[in-house]
Protein backbone atom coordinates (compact mmCIF):
# COMPACT_ATOMS: atom_id res chain seq x y z
CA UNK A 1 0.00 0.00 0.00
CA UNK A 2 1.21 3.57 -0.56
CA UNK A 3 3.29 4.97 2.27
CA UNK A 4 1.05 8.03 2.34
CA UNK A 5 -1.88 5.80 3.25
CA UNK A 6 -0.38 5.15 6.67
CA UNK A 7 -0.13 8.84 7.57
CA UNK A 8 -1.72 9.64 10.90
CA UNK A 9 -2.37 6.05 12.00
CA UNK A 10 -1.72 5.36 15.71
CA UNK A 11 1.00 3.11 17.09
CA UNK A 12 -1.42 0.20 17.57
CA UNK A 13 -1.08 -0.55 13.86
CA UNK A 14 -3.58 -1.57 11.22
CA UNK A 15 -5.05 -4.97 10.41
CA UNK A 16 -7.54 -5.90 7.67
CA UNK A 17 -10.13 -8.63 8.01
CA UNK A 18 -12.15 -10.01 5.09
CA UNK A 19 -15.34 -11.71 6.30
CA UNK A 20 -18.96 -12.42 5.40
CA UNK A 21 -21.44 -9.60 5.12
CA UNK A 22 -24.73 -11.46 5.43
CA UNK A 23 -27.41 -9.66 3.46
CA UNK A 24 -30.30 -11.15 1.51
CA UNK A 25 -30.87 -8.13 -0.76
CA UNK A 26 -28.20 -9.18 -3.25
CA UNK A 27 -29.94 -12.28 -4.56
CA UNK A 28 -27.34 -14.76 -5.76
CA UNK A 29 -24.40 -12.42 -5.12
CA UNK A 30 -22.44 -13.10 -1.91
CA UNK A 31 -22.01 -10.31 0.62
CA UNK A 32 -18.48 -9.62 1.87
CA UNK A 33 -17.04 -7.05 4.26
CA UNK A 34 -13.51 -5.66 4.62
CA UNK A 35 -12.90 -4.41 8.16
CA UNK A 36 -10.02 -2.10 9.10
CA UNK A 37 -9.02 -2.52 12.75
CA UNK A 38 -6.83 -0.01 14.56
CA UNK A 39 -5.62 -1.94 17.58
CA UNK A 40 -8.86 -3.39 18.99
CA UNK A 41 -11.13 -0.67 17.52
CA UNK A 42 -12.90 -0.70 14.15
CA UNK A 43 -11.64 2.19 12.03
CA UNK A 44 -13.87 1.57 9.03
CA UNK A 45 -15.30 -1.04 6.69
CA UNK A 46 -16.09 -1.60 3.02
CA UNK A 47 -19.21 -3.57 2.09
CA UNK A 48 -19.47 -5.25 -1.31
CA UNK A 49 -20.97 -8.22 -3.14
CA UNK A 50 -19.32 -10.82 -5.34
CA UNK A 51 -20.84 -12.60 -8.33
CA UNK A 52 -21.05 -16.41 -7.90
CA UNK A 53 -18.28 -16.95 -10.48
CA UNK A 54 -16.01 -14.39 -8.77
CA UNK A 55 -15.56 -12.32 -11.92
CA UNK A 56 -17.56 -9.24 -10.86
CA UNK A 57 -17.77 -7.10 -7.70
CA UNK A 58 -20.41 -4.53 -6.72
CA UNK A 59 -19.32 -1.93 -4.13
CA UNK A 60 -22.08 -0.89 -1.74
CA UNK A 61 -20.47 1.43 0.78
CA UNK A 62 -17.18 2.64 2.22
CA UNK A 63 -17.53 3.86 5.78
CA UNK A 64 -14.71 5.33 7.88
CA UNK A 65 -15.74 5.82 11.47
CA UNK A 66 -15.44 9.17 13.26
CA UNK A 67 -12.04 9.59 14.86
CA UNK A 68 -10.30 7.69 12.04
CA UNK A 69 -11.20 9.90 9.08
CA UNK A 70 -8.64 11.72 6.92
CA UNK A 71 -6.01 9.09 7.66
CA UNK A 72 -6.10 7.19 4.37
CA UNK A 73 -8.26 4.29 5.61
CA UNK A 74 -10.76 4.51 2.72
CA UNK A 75 -7.92 4.21 0.21
CA UNK A 76 -6.43 1.26 2.10
CA UNK A 77 -9.77 -0.55 2.06
CA UNK A 78 -10.33 0.08 -1.65
CA UNK A 79 -6.78 -1.02 -2.51
CA UNK A 80 -7.38 -4.22 -0.53
CA UNK A 81 -10.59 -4.88 -2.47
CA UNK A 82 -8.73 -4.70 -5.77
CA UNK A 83 -6.05 -7.02 -4.38
CA UNK A 84 -8.58 -9.53 -3.06
CA UNK A 85 -10.27 -9.81 -6.48
CA UNK A 86 -7.45 -9.23 -8.97
CA UNK A 87 -9.37 -10.42 -12.07
CA UNK A 88 -12.89 -9.12 -11.38
CA UNK A 89 -14.87 -6.29 -12.93
CA UNK A 90 -15.65 -3.64 -10.29
CA UNK A 91 -18.68 -1.39 -10.24
CA UNK A 92 -18.44 1.44 -7.69
CA UNK A 93 -22.04 2.58 -8.24
CA UNK A 94 -23.21 6.16 -7.70
CA UNK A 95 -21.52 8.59 -5.32
CA UNK A 96 -22.50 11.03 -2.63
CA UNK A 97 -20.84 14.46 -2.66
CA UNK A 98 -18.45 13.25 0.05
CA UNK A 99 -17.70 10.11 -1.94
CA UNK A 100 -17.08 12.10 -5.13
CA UNK A 101 -14.69 14.42 -3.29
CA UNK A 102 -12.80 11.43 -1.89
CA UNK A 103 -12.68 9.69 -5.28
CA UNK A 104 -11.23 12.84 -6.85
CA UNK A 105 -8.12 12.41 -4.68
CA UNK A 106 -7.98 8.60 -4.79
CA UNK A 107 -5.61 6.85 -7.18
CA UNK A 108 -7.32 3.72 -8.51
CA UNK A 109 -4.96 0.69 -8.69
CA UNK A 110 -6.38 -0.68 -11.97
CA UNK A 111 -8.77 1.72 -13.78
CA UNK A 112 -9.23 -0.78 -16.62
CA UNK A 113 -11.35 -3.03 -14.37
CA UNK A 114 -13.74 -0.23 -13.42
CA UNK A 115 -16.89 -0.72 -15.51
CA UNK A 116 -17.35 3.08 -15.68
CA UNK A 117 -14.15 3.21 -17.68
CA UNK A 118 -14.92 0.50 -20.25
CA UNK A 119 -17.61 -0.02 -22.93
CA UNK A 120 -20.62 -2.14 -21.90
CA UNK A 121 -19.78 -4.74 -24.54
CA UNK A 122 -17.08 -6.01 -22.13
CA UNK A 123 -19.03 -6.27 -18.88
CA UNK A 124 -22.77 -6.13 -19.71
CA UNK A 125 -23.24 -9.82 -18.79
CA UNK A 126 -22.69 -8.87 -15.12
CA UNK A 127 -24.21 -5.39 -14.72
CA UNK A 128 -27.33 -3.62 -15.99
CA UNK A 129 -25.94 -1.31 -18.70
CA UNK A 130 -28.76 1.24 -18.31
CA UNK A 131 -28.23 1.39 -14.55
CA UNK A 132 -24.48 1.91 -14.98
CA UNK A 133 -25.14 4.72 -17.47
CA UNK A 134 -27.44 6.36 -14.92
CA UNK A 135 -24.74 6.11 -12.25
CA UNK A 136 -22.20 7.74 -14.56
CA UNK A 137 -24.59 10.60 -15.31
CA UNK A 138 -25.20 11.16 -11.59
CA UNK A 139 -21.46 11.23 -10.91
CA UNK A 140 -20.85 13.67 -13.77
CA UNK A 141 -23.50 15.96 -12.31
CA UNK A 142 -21.92 15.83 -8.83
CA UNK A 143 -18.48 16.52 -10.32
CA UNK A 144 -19.80 19.51 -12.24
CA UNK A 145 -21.62 20.84 -9.18
CA UNK A 146 -18.55 20.62 -6.96
CA UNK A 147 -16.03 21.42 -9.71
CA UNK A 148 -14.25 18.06 -9.46
CA UNK A 149 -12.27 16.38 -12.20
CA UNK A 150 -13.19 12.90 -11.00
CA UNK A 151 -10.55 11.23 -13.24
CA UNK A 152 -12.74 11.99 -16.23
CA UNK A 153 -9.97 11.06 -18.64
CA UNK A 154 -10.40 7.41 -17.62
CA UNK A 155 -14.21 7.34 -17.85
CA UNK A 156 -15.75 5.83 -21.00
CA UNK A 157 -17.65 8.52 -22.96
CA UNK A 158 -17.55 10.89 -19.98
CA UNK A 159 -20.37 13.44 -19.95
CA UNK A 160 -21.84 12.09 -23.20
CA UNK A 161 -25.33 10.82 -23.84
CA UNK A 162 -25.05 7.02 -24.02
CA UNK A 163 -28.63 5.87 -23.37
CA UNK A 164 -28.96 4.24 -26.78
CA UNK A 165 -25.81 2.19 -26.38
CA UNK A 166 -26.75 1.15 -22.86
CA UNK A 167 -30.22 0.08 -23.98
CA UNK A 168 -28.68 -2.00 -26.78
CA UNK A 169 -26.59 -4.03 -24.30
CA UNK A 170 -29.32 -4.45 -21.72
CA UNK A 171 -30.26 -7.84 -23.20
CA UNK A 172 -26.71 -9.08 -22.60
CA UNK A 173 -27.27 -9.20 -18.83
CA UNK A 174 -27.18 -12.75 -17.47
CA UNK A 175 -28.78 -12.82 -14.01
CA UNK A 176 -26.98 -15.18 -11.66
CA UNK A 177 -28.78 -18.19 -10.26
CA UNK A 178 -29.05 -18.14 -6.49
CA UNK A 179 -27.44 -21.09 -4.72
CA UNK A 180 -29.34 -21.61 -1.47
CA UNK A 181 -28.24 -23.95 1.28
CA UNK A 182 -30.57 -26.70 2.53
CA UNK A 183 -30.78 -26.38 6.34
CA UNK A 184 -31.83 -30.03 6.69
CA UNK A 185 -28.87 -31.40 4.74
CA UNK A 186 -26.01 -30.85 7.21
CA UNK A 187 -25.27 -29.85 10.82
CA UNK A 188 -25.85 -26.18 11.61
CA UNK A 189 -23.49 -23.94 13.58
CA UNK A 190 -24.74 -20.81 15.35
CA UNK A 191 -22.90 -18.41 17.63
CA UNK A 192 -23.78 -16.20 20.55
CA UNK A 193 -21.89 -14.09 23.07
CA UNK A 194 -22.41 -14.72 26.78
CA UNK A 195 -21.30 -12.52 29.67
CA UNK A 196 -20.90 -14.97 32.52
CA UNK A 197 -20.55 -14.34 36.26
CA UNK A 198 -16.86 -14.40 37.27
CA UNK A 199 -17.00 -17.80 39.00
CA UNK A 200 -18.79 -19.46 36.08
CA UNK A 201 -16.48 -17.77 33.57
CA UNK A 202 -13.44 -19.16 35.39
CA UNK A 203 -15.02 -22.63 35.56
CA UNK A 204 -15.97 -23.00 31.89
CA UNK A 205 -12.55 -21.75 30.73
CA UNK A 206 -10.62 -24.10 33.04
CA UNK A 207 -9.24 -26.93 30.87
CA UNK A 208 -8.62 -29.03 33.97
CA UNK A 209 -12.38 -29.47 34.44
CA UNK A 210 -14.45 -32.01 32.55
CA UNK A 211 -15.49 -30.52 29.19
CA UNK A 212 -18.97 -32.10 29.22
CA UNK A 213 -19.69 -30.69 32.69
CA UNK A 214 -18.57 -27.23 31.58
CA UNK A 215 -20.71 -27.47 28.43
CA UNK A 216 -23.74 -28.40 30.55
CA UNK A 217 -23.10 -25.38 32.78
CA UNK A 218 -22.99 -23.11 29.72
CA UNK A 219 -26.20 -24.54 28.33
CA UNK A 220 -27.93 -24.19 31.69
CA UNK A 221 -26.83 -20.57 31.95
CA UNK A 222 -27.93 -19.69 28.41
CA UNK A 223 -31.18 -21.63 28.69
CA UNK A 224 -32.10 -24.69 26.65
CA UNK A 225 -34.89 -22.74 24.98
CA UNK A 226 -32.74 -19.68 24.25
CA UNK A 227 -30.58 -20.79 21.35
CA UNK A 228 -29.91 -17.68 19.25
CA UNK A 229 -32.63 -16.73 16.80
CA UNK A 230 -31.35 -13.31 15.65
CA UNK A 231 -28.34 -14.85 13.98
CA UNK A 232 -27.43 -16.91 10.93
CA UNK A 233 -26.89 -20.65 11.28
CA UNK A 234 -23.91 -21.68 9.17
CA UNK A 235 -22.66 -24.74 7.34
CA UNK A 236 -19.25 -24.39 9.02
CA UNK A 237 -18.09 -23.76 12.57
CA UNK A 238 -15.54 -21.25 11.29
CA UNK A 239 -18.30 -19.04 9.86
CA UNK A 240 -20.04 -19.11 13.24
CA UNK A 241 -16.84 -18.00 14.97
CA UNK A 242 -16.61 -15.13 12.48
CA UNK A 243 -20.19 -14.10 13.33
CA UNK A 244 -19.29 -13.96 17.03
CA UNK A 245 -16.15 -11.93 16.37
CA UNK A 246 -18.07 -9.58 14.07
CA UNK A 247 -20.60 -8.98 16.85
CA UNK A 248 -17.73 -8.28 19.24
CA UNK A 249 -16.20 -5.66 16.94
CA UNK A 250 -19.46 -3.90 16.10
CA UNK A 251 -21.12 -4.09 19.51
CA UNK A 252 -23.08 -1.02 20.56
CA UNK A 253 -21.70 -0.90 24.10
CA UNK A 254 -18.63 -2.22 25.85
CA UNK A 255 -19.25 -4.59 28.76
CA UNK A 256 -17.00 -4.62 31.80
CA UNK A 257 -17.42 -8.40 31.93
CA UNK A 258 -15.30 -10.54 29.60
CA UNK A 259 -17.29 -12.18 26.83
CA UNK A 260 -17.43 -15.87 26.02
CA UNK A 261 -18.11 -16.78 22.40
CA UNK A 262 -20.20 -19.96 22.20
CA UNK A 263 -20.97 -22.00 19.08
CA UNK A 264 -23.87 -24.47 19.20
CA UNK A 265 -23.66 -27.34 16.70
CA UNK A 266 -27.03 -28.84 15.85
CA UNK A 267 -28.00 -32.15 14.35
CA UNK A 268 -29.63 -31.54 10.92
CA UNK A 269 -33.23 -30.53 11.71
CA UNK A 270 -36.16 -32.64 10.55
CA UNK A 271 -37.15 -31.25 7.16
CA UNK A 272 -40.86 -31.63 7.90
CA UNK A 273 -40.51 -29.57 11.09
CA UNK A 274 -38.61 -26.66 9.52
CA UNK A 275 -40.38 -23.32 9.98
CA UNK A 276 -40.13 -20.35 7.63
CA UNK A 277 -36.50 -19.44 6.92
CA UNK A 278 -34.30 -17.30 4.68
CA UNK A 279 -31.37 -19.22 3.19
CA UNK A 280 -28.18 -17.77 1.73
CA UNK A 281 -25.47 -19.76 -0.03
CA UNK A 282 -23.88 -21.06 3.20
CA UNK A 283 -26.16 -19.94 6.04
CA UNK A 284 -29.80 -19.78 7.05
CA UNK A 285 -31.80 -17.26 9.06
CA UNK A 286 -34.79 -18.24 11.23
CA UNK A 287 -35.48 -14.69 12.42
CA UNK A 288 -38.99 -14.48 10.96
CA UNK A 289 -40.13 -17.87 12.29
CA UNK A 290 -41.41 -19.25 15.56
CA UNK A 291 -39.46 -21.59 17.84
CA UNK A 292 -37.69 -24.62 16.40
CA UNK A 293 -37.01 -27.78 18.40
CA UNK A 294 -33.43 -28.95 17.78
CA UNK A 295 -30.80 -31.32 19.16
CA UNK A 296 -27.44 -29.93 20.26
CA UNK A 297 -24.64 -32.39 19.44
CA UNK A 298 -21.64 -30.22 20.33
CA UNK A 299 -20.69 -27.03 22.15
CA UNK A 300 -17.55 -25.00 21.42
CA UNK A 301 -16.51 -21.88 23.30
CA UNK A 302 -13.58 -19.52 23.71
CA UNK A 303 -12.62 -16.07 24.91
CA UNK A 304 -12.18 -13.37 22.23
CA UNK A 305 -8.94 -12.41 23.98
CA UNK A 306 -7.64 -15.96 23.48
CA UNK A 307 -9.16 -17.29 20.23
CA UNK A 308 -6.42 -19.91 19.99
CA UNK A 309 -7.72 -21.58 23.18
CA UNK A 310 -10.93 -23.28 22.09
CA UNK A 311 -12.90 -25.64 24.31
CA UNK A 312 -15.18 -28.27 22.82
CA UNK A 313 -17.50 -30.95 24.15
CA UNK A 314 -19.47 -33.58 22.24
CA UNK A 315 -22.87 -34.17 23.82
CA UNK A 316 -23.77 -37.89 23.89
CA UNK A 317 -26.66 -38.33 23.58
CA UNK A 318 -27.62 -35.03 21.94
CA UNK A 319 -29.41 -32.57 24.21
CA UNK A 320 -32.92 -31.39 23.36
CA UNK A 321 -33.09 -27.61 22.99
CA UNK A 322 -34.90 -24.97 20.95
CA UNK A 323 -34.18 -21.89 18.90
CA UNK A 324 -36.09 -19.15 20.70
CA UNK A 325 -39.40 -17.89 19.27
CA UNK A 326 -40.00 -14.27 18.29
CA UNK A 327 -41.99 -13.77 21.49
CA UNK A 328 -43.87 -15.83 24.06
CA UNK A 329 -47.14 -15.40 22.18
CA UNK A 330 -45.52 -16.90 19.08
CA UNK A 331 -44.25 -19.95 20.98
CA UNK A 332 -45.69 -23.38 20.22
CA UNK A 333 -47.57 -25.38 22.84
CA UNK A 334 -44.68 -27.85 23.10
CA UNK A 335 -42.24 -24.98 23.72
CA UNK A 336 -44.43 -23.44 26.42
CA UNK A 337 -44.86 -26.80 28.12
CA UNK A 338 -41.11 -27.40 28.21
CA UNK A 339 -39.68 -23.91 28.83
CA UNK A 340 -40.68 -21.07 31.11
CA UNK A 341 -41.15 -17.41 30.15
CA UNK A 342 -37.37 -16.84 30.21
CA UNK A 343 -36.58 -19.83 27.99
CA UNK A 344 -35.26 -22.07 30.75
CA UNK A 345 -36.28 -25.68 31.37
CA UNK A 346 -39.24 -26.03 33.66
CA UNK A 347 -38.37 -27.84 36.91
CA UNK A 348 -40.67 -30.76 36.03
CA UNK A 349 -38.73 -31.49 32.83
CA UNK A 350 -35.92 -33.97 33.25
CA UNK A 351 -33.22 -34.57 30.67
CA UNK A 352 -32.62 -38.21 29.58
CA UNK A 353 -29.43 -39.85 30.75
CA UNK A 354 -27.47 -42.02 28.32
CA UNK A 355 -30.49 -42.32 26.04
CA UNK A 356 -32.70 -43.87 28.77
CA UNK A 357 -36.01 -42.63 30.06
CA UNK A 358 -35.78 -40.61 33.30
CA UNK A 359 -35.24 -42.84 36.39
CA UNK A 360 -35.04 -45.95 34.18
CA UNK A 361 -32.30 -47.39 36.44
CA UNK A 362 -34.38 -46.85 39.62
CA UNK A 363 -37.52 -48.81 38.70
CA UNK A 364 -37.25 -51.32 41.59
CA UNK A 365 -36.50 -48.61 44.12
CA UNK A 366 -39.50 -46.62 42.93
CA UNK A 367 -41.79 -49.71 43.15
CA UNK A 368 -40.76 -50.44 46.76
CA UNK A 369 -41.27 -46.79 47.70
CA UNK A 370 -44.73 -46.82 46.09
CA UNK A 371 -45.74 -49.93 48.09
CA UNK A 372 -44.69 -48.31 51.35
CA UNK A 373 -46.59 -45.14 50.49
CA UNK A 374 -49.73 -47.21 49.83
CA UNK A 375 -49.35 -48.93 53.20
CA UNK A 376 -48.95 -45.56 54.89
CA UNK A 377 -52.12 -44.29 53.24
CA UNK A 378 -54.08 -47.32 54.49
CA UNK A 379 -52.77 -46.89 58.03
CA UNK A 380 -53.90 -43.26 58.06
CA UNK A 381 -57.55 -44.01 57.17
CA UNK A 382 -59.89 -43.07 60.09
CA UNK A 383 -61.09 -46.05 62.14
CA UNK A 384 -64.74 -46.45 63.16
CA UNK A 385 -65.21 -44.89 66.62
CA UNK A 386 -67.58 -46.42 69.26
CA UNK A 387 -70.80 -44.54 69.74
CA UNK A 388 -70.71 -42.27 72.77
CA UNK A 389 -72.72 -43.54 75.79
CA UNK A 390 -74.76 -41.41 78.11
CA UNK A 391 -73.25 -40.58 81.48
CA UNK A 392 -75.27 -40.85 84.70
CA UNK A 393 -75.75 -37.13 84.53
CA UNK A 394 -77.35 -37.48 81.08
CA UNK A 395 -74.40 -35.91 79.12
CA UNK A 396 -72.68 -37.87 76.37
CA UNK A 397 -69.10 -38.94 77.06
CA UNK A 398 -66.49 -37.56 74.63
CA UNK A 399 -64.07 -39.99 73.01
CA UNK A 400 -60.52 -39.87 74.33
CA UNK A 401 -58.14 -37.52 72.52
CA UNK A 402 -56.08 -39.17 69.82
CA UNK A 403 -52.48 -39.84 70.81
CA UNK A 404 -49.72 -38.51 68.54
CA UNK A 405 -48.15 -41.16 66.30
CA UNK A 406 -44.65 -41.07 64.97
CA UNK A 407 -44.13 -41.86 61.30
CA UNK A 408 -42.04 -44.90 60.51
CA UNK A 409 -38.69 -44.68 58.77
CA UNK A 410 -38.85 -43.61 55.15
CA UNK A 411 -42.47 -42.34 55.36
Amino acid sequence: MPASSEAGLPDEGLSLWLTDWKISAGGAWTGRRLVACIGTAVGGHLDFQVHPDGQAVQVWMVNVHPGFQRRGLAGILMDALYAAHPMAWINHGARSPEGATWWNSYREPDPRRNVHNRPPAEWAAYFDAVEVASEKAQIAHINHLYQLDGHRADVYRYDERCEQEADHYLSALRPATAARMDPAAQPLHGATRLFLPPDLHAHVHDPAQDAAVRAAALLDYAGHGNLPRDTYWNTTRRAAWEDAHHGELFQDAVSIQPATHVVFTLRPPDRAALPKYNALSASVDFTGSNDLAVEVVELSWRSPQQPHCTHRATLTPPVDAAIAPRSRRHASEDYQARYDEAGFLRSSVEEPVDGQAPFADRAEEIRVLADRLQQAVQSRKPREQPKPQASPSGHQQQPPAAQPRLNGPGL
